[in-house]
């Protein structure tokens, strides 16, 4: 893991603690997945908050110059992705976190802690 990979989640993480959200999980996984360094998992109480908190990270960091490589799941609002290459944030509205279970599924991820 690089530290812009931890630079980017400290940034996100720094954005979202201004938000309303239900909870928020830093999880570093690069020794579990090839597929990213961290996983940022925010839970939204309700899809306007999902979209409100997407928009948010989005508008933020892209003020920055760090542009968003691909969002998901965006329209639903119910799990929407977005990949910054090896940050990769998950917006979860609360009934699909629960379903999904994503904290269960990368339980061996080590929680960082900004």
């Amino acid at each position: 893991m690089n530290n812009e990979s931890i630079l980017l989640a400290q940034k996100v993480a720094s954005i979202l603690k201004k938000k309303k959200f239900e909870s928020l999980q830093v999880l570093d996984v690069h020794n579990i997945t090839s597929l990213a360094d961290i996983f940022v998992i925010v839970v939204g109480n309700n899809t306007k908050q999902t979209k409100a908190l997407a928009d948010d990270i989005e508008d933020a960091l892209s003020e920055e110059d760090i542009k968003v490589i691909q969002k998901e799941g965006y329209q639903t609002a119910n799990w929407i992705l977005m990949d910054y290459g090896r940050v990769i944030i998950h917006v979860l509205y609360k009934e699909d976190a629960e379903f999904y279970g994503l904290d269960r599924l990368w339980q061996d991820g080590t929680t960082l802690l900004f």
